[in-house]
């Protein structure tokens, strides 16, 4: 198959690739190497981290729709990997015009040419903010989610109704994936566990909100990656799916887990909730199970893992 990754040179975009790749499916990627944190990172991960892989990239907009024209025309792709967006739930409360131009209107670029085009499968990363703050937990993708409490989760609310639009309309084949909290080595330094061990390397201490009485469904860079690899492979007409990690962790916990996989104690800065944030977020997963997958490295493997590769990548 040839498969287009949006937001190829993100964090979850170059890992998908390289396992495609290894498989041997053909990916072509977009990515606007934009500045919402260090493009150089991005830039290592299409240089270091995906050196001697074959893929195409395409350095362009989303929002650029006689760009991605062009693509679906030339490239006579298969499948979409929609994952270029805005992200983080704090800096959409800054500039929610930018969110809605990029998280909605690209993605109203790439339903209407994936539909005109005939893609067999599009699947597109929607977020677990989307739950805001729902009482039930697990979070199930029966649940109603109508109350975003960020412009970044209305965003993605925003484009999983679009996607419902044109698989009603258009009979496209198309997923949409609310992913819990994906850590891993080559992440995103706007992410918590990031942030901390930046914190933590310059001696410098660390904001832990709502008093570090917070807890996610962590789930490592791999599972992300085989569970949206399962949903790739797995076309339906249209359909929903969490995926998170199988085990709630504390913020706190996992605050001592990354201070061990380090080496070095954090200081913290204790701090209430911040606006557009949840306390919890707990992922029911049982529709991707269904297909046969299951999240499998627990967060001692994961931030070991990261921590080894973070001191590796910023070493002096």
């Amino acid at each position: 198959m040839k498969i287009l990754i949006t937001g190829g040179a993100g964090f979850i975009g170059s890992n998908l690739a390289k396992k495609l790749i290894d498989r041997g499916d053909e990916v072509v990627m977009v990515d606007n190497f934009n500045d919402y944190y260090d493009p150089q990172l991005k830039e290592d991960r299409i240089k270091k981290f995906l050196k001697g892989y074959d893929f195409k990239l395409y350095r362009g907009d989303i929002r650029d729709y006689d760009l991605l024209k062009e693509i679906f025309k030339k490239e006579k792709l298969d499948k979409v990997m929609h994952f270029a967006a805005m992200a983080g739930v704090r800096n959409s409360l800054e500039d929610p015009f930018l969110y809605e131009e990029v998280n909605i209107r690209g993605t109203l670029n790439l339903l209407d040419l994936a539909a005109k085009h005939k893609i067999k499968n599009f699947v597109f990363a929607s977020s677990s903010s989307i739950y805001a703050q729902n009482k039930k937990v697990p979070f199930s993708e029966e649940d109603r989610v109508d109350h975003p409490i960020s412009p970044y989760a209305a965003t993605k609310k925003s484009k999983e109704l679009m996607a419902h639009v044109y698989s009603h309309l258009y009979g496209l084949n198309v997923t949409g994936l609310r992913y819990f909290t994906v850590y891993g080595p080559w992440g995103r330094p706007d992410m918590s566990y990031f942030k901390f061990a930046d914190k933590m390397r310059k001696e410098q201490p660390i904001d832990v909100y709502n008093r570090g009485k917070m807890s996610r469904n962590f789930t490592y860079i791999d599972d992300i990656v085989s569970g949206t690899i399962k949903a790739l492979d797995n076309p339906a007409r249209y359909s929903i799916m969490n995926i998170g990690g199988d085990r709630e962790e504390t913020l706190m916990r996992f605050i001592d887990v990354l201070e061990e996989s380090l080496g070095t104690k954090a200081k913290k800065n204790m701090l209430p909730m911040q606006p557009g944030d949840v306390k919890s977020t707990v992922a029911d997963i049982s529709k991707l199970r269904a297909l046969g997958w299951a999240p499998t490295t627990r967060i001692e493997e994961g931030l070991k893992n990261f921590a080894d590769w973070y001191k590796e990548y910023y070493k002096d």
